[in-house]
């Protein structure tokens, strides 16, 4: 029996084994690798946690939660920006960056307290909050694809305009002064062109965004804010000189920073483009395959097996083509037949009676009848897609008139036929949402003309609002500026000028991404042969941001016309009546 006992002495010394063999990497010294390996990877600076990290130590310091187990939450500790807490986050996190920045660097070495940035948020929160409310009523179509591209066009006007060289070069005139006379903007006046008037102008410009800048606040801000000068004066220094004047008048108007930014839209949206580059290059090995004649076929043989293939091949091509065609034709019936639920781009609350039509033409009142006074109707208060200025914009910034004025005239004579022509489907709403008349001009069956009758604007405005305006993708568009102008959220140091050699390489390598972006068969239409030819045309193109004097006029043009849009007291009384209007 004593043999079947278990063997207590091994059974220790495995285990004796087995424990000293867990206890000695422990007792190893660590090399600096396993250090390294053993440390938690970097946090993301964008991320949600380092996000409200950052918020917390910069905004929400003094507020103090020693007594609770768990930090509150950022809505509860600090007023909402927005109605979405994703957007304040971003804007939150902006404005931390700009405080610890611009502004703790200093006041912290004048007292520990904190109540000055407890109000200047509290400023900033009203002012957005305002702003949402008037960003709503706020016609954002027109904004973005008439009214700026409006400013570009005439910046491309200008600037051409301004380069074309009339005189010798003695006698030739400063291309900046042209500009300058074409645009006149009073805050860049008069054109730098030396110590003394470079000085003046500057002056200029620093006045014109103190004034903006109180404008902006006199409107905005509540009364008891108002009357306080001392904080008025700190944030409107704040938004003049260091958001508007280092960013919009300082860097923002550099030609190369410019086309570094064009360059990083078109990467992304290159990003986003269907790689099918492989699959092309594999139907083409296919088709050269295909079109090779085996070694053992001669004569009539090859001739018939050359002629089946063709006939495959041209079968194959007239199915794809059908198919491309059936696809096409169907998804536009299903676009208009769904065109009608889509909601109206009409402003349902402007409307004009009988009588004001009469007063309009200039008819007595008795002339109209009892239903034509009773009856009223709706004007269109927005611009037609088909009609914005994005489309002449484009086209004068691509010179279609002078490379291919067949193509111009096309679509000139396309756009004005969707206007004008039978049931005006490029007009705003179409005819559906106007009454029809007793009379039409042109006949039209009544199947045909329900489907002419269906809003082709009203398509696009939807298809906009869907892809473009989503306002899901602002956090997203924040998180991307605040990484790209605040590094690891700290501030970057200050970048160097890109020599002119540098500066010529940016602005090619920006020309090269944008070709990237055109189909090849479109290069081969548009550029012609030649891959030198096309970038330097494109480069071409890209001169018009060349020059940082000129490129502030168009900058402080989109600032001004966003804001007079937001805030249209701007436009119709000056800072001093509106200050005097608000403190009596």
């Amino acid at each position: 029996m004593s043999r079947l006992q278990p063997r207590l002495k091994a059974v220790a010394t495995v285990s004796s084994q087995s424990a000293s063999a867990t206890k000695d990497p422990p007792s190893r010294p660590a090399t600096p690798s396993s250090r390294q390996s053993a440390r938690p990877p970097p946090v993301d600076p964008v991320s949600d946690r380092a996000t409200l990290f950052l918020i917390r130590r910069t905004l929400c310091s003094q507020l103090g939660e020693k007594g609770r187990n768990t930090p509150a939450p950022i809505d509860q500790l600090l007023p909402p920006l927005t109605s979405s807490n994703d957007v304040d986050l971003q804007l939150y996190a902006l404005i931390s960056i700009i405080i610890r920045e611009f502004v703790q660097t200093w006041y912290t070495k004048i007292t520990p307290d904190q109540v000055f940035v407890e109000e200047v948020v509290k400023i900033i929160a009203h002012c957005t909050r305002a702003l949402e409310q008037r960003l709503r009523k706020v016609d954002l179509e027109s904004l973005l694809f008439d009214e700026l591209p409006e400013l570009l066009k005439v910046h491309l006007q200008a600037y051409r305009a301004s380069r074309i060289s009339l005189h010798p070069i003695p006698v030739e005139s400063n291309p900046r002064e042209i500009y300058h006379s074409l645009w006149p903007f009073p805050a860049l006046s008069p054109v730098p062109d030396g110590e003394h008037t470079t000085i003046e102008q500057m002056e200029n410009e620093s006045a014109y965004r103190q004034l903006l800048v109180q404008g902006v606040l006199t409107i905005l801000l509540p009364t008891e804010d108002l009357e306080n000068d001392c904080l008025t004066t700190l944030v409107g220094q704040i938004f003049s000189e260091m958001i508007l004047g280092g960013g919009i008048g300082g860097k923002a108007s550099e030609p190369w920073l410019l086309w570094e930014g064009i360059t990083k839209i078109a990467e992304v949206i290159q990003t986003k483009l269907p790689k099918n580059k492989a699959q092309v290059r594999v139907e083409r090995s296919n088709s050269d395959l295909m079109d090779s004649v085996p070694l053992n076929l001669t004569g009539k043989r090859a001739r018939s097996w050359k002629f089946g293939r063709s006939l495959h091949k041209t079968f194959w091509l007239v199915l794809q083509y059908g198919y491309v065609a059936f696809t096409a034709i169907r998804f536009f019936i299903i676009t208009l037949a769904t065109a009608s639920s889509l909601p109206s781009r009409i402003t349902p609350t402007t409307k004009i009676t009988g009588s004001t039509l009469a007063n309009d033409h200039m008819e007595p009142l008795e002339s109209t009848s009892p239903a034509t006074s009773s009856a009223t109707r709706q004007i269109p208060s927005k611009q037609p897609i088909v009609k914005m200025k994005i489309w002449s914009c484009a086209s004068s910034l691509l010179d279609l008139d002078a490379r291919m004025p067949w193509l111009n005239a096309t679509l000139s004579f396309l756009q004005w036929a969707s206007l004008t022509g039978p049931g005006e489907v490029g007009n705003t709403d179409g005819m559906v949402d106007k009454e029809k008349p007793d009379k039409p001009s042109i006949y039209l069956p009544e199947p045909l003309a329900d489907i002419l009758l269906t809003s082709l604007s009203r398509i696009l405005s939807h298809a906009l609002q869907t892809h473009v305006l989503d306002p899901t993708l602002l956090p997203l568009l924040l998180r991307t500026v605040r990484s790209a102008l605040f590094p690891n959220n700290t501030l970057a140091p200050p970048r160097l000028i890109p020599s002119p050699s540098e500066q010529l390489l940016i602005r090619r390598r920006c020309a090269e991404t944008l070709l990237a972006l055109i189909p090849t068969g479109v290069q081969d239409v548009y550029f012609g042969p030649g891959i030198e030819r096309r970038v330097k045309e494109v480069e071409d193109v890209l001169n018009v941001f060349d020059d940082a004097y000129c490129n502030r006029h168009l900058l402080y043009g989109v600032v001004e016309l966003i804001l007079v849009r937001l805030l249209p007291e701007l436009a119709e009384k000056g800072v001093q009546e509106l200050l005097d209007e608000r403190l009596g």
